[in-house]
């Protein structure tokens, strides 16, 4: 018997009887192999013995360890040559460990390699048995399918969909390589971006407690939890919004002084630009936390310089004194800085969103630069016009040394030279060479340094 609406499973763990379930749903037979099968648990699917579950259809889940191949598959092939010929293995395993070498082989490679005759095809390592049964666990549905061999590979594509996955063609056996050490890794690409906005918000928190406790003295330690975390937020946002646009400036000072956009940059700065996206991300929680902070915190005790200052009412009446406080108003300061904090909020909310795959994937190309670059560069200003709102109260009755290491004051000059030479590169006489580098058009101080070199 060898039917295509037959699906065999090589084994009767949790991944197994999650696979048969799935199969079992979209329509498929489903028949499970064990190198054991009188000693199963009962169950509603039909167990043989492992030869035979190969026989029984041209595509076989492989659900065992690895270390199992050799006794549960490779060992067939001492009794029956041409067991595996033309049959499909799926293979679902991981890497053991958490680090893999480059030059190591997959599980699948080793598969394919102790079988040759069958076409391995690595397929579901990503999926786990809980998603395997339900269709409402919020974890990734995404099937992605690597084999030399191209037919075997579209039919696993075409199952995966039947089973309602998302499958996506991953390349050839050797990127199992990259698809067995990927479910090990714990969030690979933010691990440097979490440290350093840690480290810009450690800077600030440390700068402001030193002046708060130490110059200033007086202030209560009762106001470290929101007060004084709240008055790092500030201005760690608008650094790490800095940080974001800088390697863009970055570029094009080294695309200029090289004159090409083939020669690479430099591995810190290609780095620094790959994590603008969780810099960003990162800048927005920074940013939200902020806003919610101030939101809980707005007062005119805490944000004396937003509002009028409270008038009181002394009366005698009958022999008894009153006190009456009369509600104060924002000041016009204090509104600009409110609106303007809204409105950066409300920006970098549009940024983190059209980050997000399923929404960037709608914008064009000239969409997506103008709202990641054009609307960035907007909401860099309005976070400077918001700490400059927020500033100007401390800055006039100041001397002029004091506001110069005034907290409102330091954290401007990053993102003031950010902006500045986004500025200066809109200029004609810099956006037309660059227009024409990112063309791939060579200067001629290139072309001259090529000649003076061969010469």
């Amino acid at each position: 018997m060898n039917d295509d609406q037959c699906i065999s499973i090589v084994g009767c763990g949790n991944m197994g009887l999650a696979l048969a379930h799935r199969l079992f749903l979209s329509g498929f037979t489903v028949v499970l192999g064990s190198r054991s099968p009188d000693k199963q648990i009962d169950t509603k699917f039909e167990i043989v013995s492992t030869v035979e579950c190969i026989r029984r259809s041209p595509i076989i889940f492989v659900a065992i360890h690895p270390e199992n191949y050799i006794d549960s598959l490779v060992s067939c092939l001492e009794h029956e040559s041409s067991l595996f010929n033309g049959k499909i293995l799926i293979d679902l395993s991981n890497q053991s460990s958490e680090t893999m070498h480059q030059n190591e082989y997959s599980n699948a490679e080793q598969l394919q390699k102790a079988i040759p005759n069958a076409f391995v095809v690595k397929a579901f390592n990503t999926i786990s048995s809980f998603v395997m049964q339900s269709i409402t666990a919020g974890e990734p549905h995404n099937i992605f399918v690597a084999s030399d061999h191209s037919i075997a590979k579209d039919r696993v594509i075409a199952l995966a969909r039947e089973m309602n996955f998302e499958s996506f063609n991953a390349g050839s056996i050797r990127a199992a390589r990259r698809l067995e050490s990927d479910t090990k890794s714990l969030f690979p690409e933010w691990r440097i971006p979490v440290i350093f906005a840690s480290i810009i918000l450690f800077i600030w928190l440390t700068y402001i407690l030193c002046m708060y406790f130490i110059k200033y003295e007086g202030t209560s330690w009762n106001q470290i939890f929101l007060n004084m975390i709240n008055k790092a937020l500030g201005p760690s946002v608008i650094t790490m919004l800095a940080v974001v646009y800088m390697p863009s400036n970055l570029a094009c000072i080294l695309q200029l002084a090289y004159g090409t956009r083939e020669r690479r940059f430099p591995i810190w700065l290609d780095r620094w630009m790959l994590s603008r996206k969780q810099l960003g991300l990162l800048t927005f929680a920074l940013a939200l936390c902020h806003g919610i902070f101030t939101i809980t915190l707005v007062s005119p005790t805490y944000y004396s310089s937003w509002f009028h200052p409270a008038e009181f009412i002394m009366s005698v009446h009958n022999n008894q004194t009153r006190i009456v406080s009369l509600g104060s108003f924002m000041t016009g300061t204090g509104e600009l800085a409110a609106l303007l904090g809204i409105l950066t909020l409300l920006c970098m909310s549009v940024l983190a969103l059209t980050s997000i795959p399923a929404i960037g994937n709608l914008l064009n190309w000239r969409e997506w630069r103008f709202v990641q670059s054009k609307l960035g560069t907007v909401t860099l200003l309005l976070a400077i016009g918001h700490v400059v709102a927020v500033g100007v109260p401390f800055w006039i009755p100041g001397t002029l040394v004091s506001a110069l290491y005034g907290l409102s004051l330091l954290c401007l000059y990053f993102p003031v030279l950010t902006i500045l030479l986004k500025l200066v590169f809109w200029l004609p006489c810099f956006s037309r060479p660059l227009y024409r580098i990112r063309r791939g058009d060579v200067t001629k101080n290139l072309v001259q340094s090529n000649q003076i070199s061969k010469l």
